[in-house]
């Protein structure tokens, strides 16, 4: 396979979002779902709607997200909508919550590693292309969240994230969490899942990560850590295993001196095994040319 081709820029802004994108030279077609992180109430890391509005404005696209599946302001539609309101993202943009009607939608996992089906929104169906837009940090399962995550846990629905916890044993939530399997098992049917978003939209898919704000901690804690260590810039690509490898290998490459602290939490939770399986699964590759502008 060919190396994939990462762009990056070290300046942070919602122009460079913009600008960064239209490197990538891609004309998502039709009805563009813009896959983010609402950000748990109480979190103060996640990325606001008005650092994505310019390029969300630029593709007219749909924000999407998903139910959860544990305790919180997200894990009914409900909520969720309420969460979404006072982030300000429905003040903003059109907002869908994908699972917020059945039945989900069973995506066939091709080849799976752990997995049989992933289950996503019923709303995913509406859409013929998908932009994600994530913050790349911690993730206290995960160890870190980026690309493959927001593909993954990101675009199940809330029965959806309950079968990649448990390995494709429960759909039902609560349970889930009494049966969590190994931390590889786990991290290989994020990979699972992932693949079947990459399959279903094939050619029409972009990515963005933008590396700041990096905690040990998710988006999804509402009691997160303050950021570590200092801002590294914005990355595009189309392929979402080169440019989350990409991420890893900035942060391993940083000087800062909270680096160890959030490569301790990557680390301990072997975080790139899910680069690694997704790798083996054929829908990207790890390596990649850096092109900084």
């Amino acid at each position: 396979m060919e190396k994939a081709k990462v762009f990056f820029t070290r300046e942070i802004t919602p122009e460079k979002v913009l600008e960064i994108y239209k490197k990538l030279g891609v004309n998502l077609p039709g009805n563009i779902a813009v896959k983010v992180h609402s950000g748990e109430a109480g979190n103060q890391n996640f990325l606001r709607p008005e650092f994505w509005k310019p390029i969300i404005e630029e593709v007219k696209g749909t924000v999407v997200e998903c139910n959860t599946a544990y305790p919180g302001k997200r894990n009914t539609t409900k909520k969720h909508t309420r969460l979404m309101e006072m982030h300000g993202w429905s003040k903003l943009f059109n907002v869908d919550i994908m699972d917020s009607e059945g039945p989900d939608m069973a995506l066939e996992v091709k080849n799976g590693k752990r997995l049989k089906k992933n289950l996503v929104g019923s709303h995913m169906q509406n859409y013929d292309s998908l932009l994600v837009l994530s913050h790349f940090k911690g993730h206290p399962m995960g160890g870190y969240g980026g690309a493959l995550k927001q593909l993954s846990i990101g675009c199940a629905s809330s029965a959806g994230k309950c079968l990649i916890h448990s390995a494709g044993r429960t759909r039902l939530q609560g349970i889930v969490w009494l049966r969590t399997p190994p931390q590889d098992i786990f991290l290989e049917c994020m990979a699972d899942a992932a693949s079947t978003v990459v399959n279903y939209f094939k050619d029409k898919i972009a990515f963005i990560n933008v590396m700041c704000n990096m905690s040990v901690d998710c988006d999804c804690c509402a009691v997160a850590e303050d950021p570590c260590m200092k801002d590294i810039g914005i990355l595009a690509s189309t392929d979402p295993i080169a440019i989350d490898q990409a991420c890893l290998d900035l942060v391993y490459k940083s000087k800062d001196k909270g680096r160890d602290h959030l490569l301790q939490r990557i680390e301990s939770r072997h975080g790139v095994h899910t680069i690694e399986a997704a790798e083996m699964l054929g829908y990207g590759t790890r390596e990649y040319e850096l092109i900084e502008f």
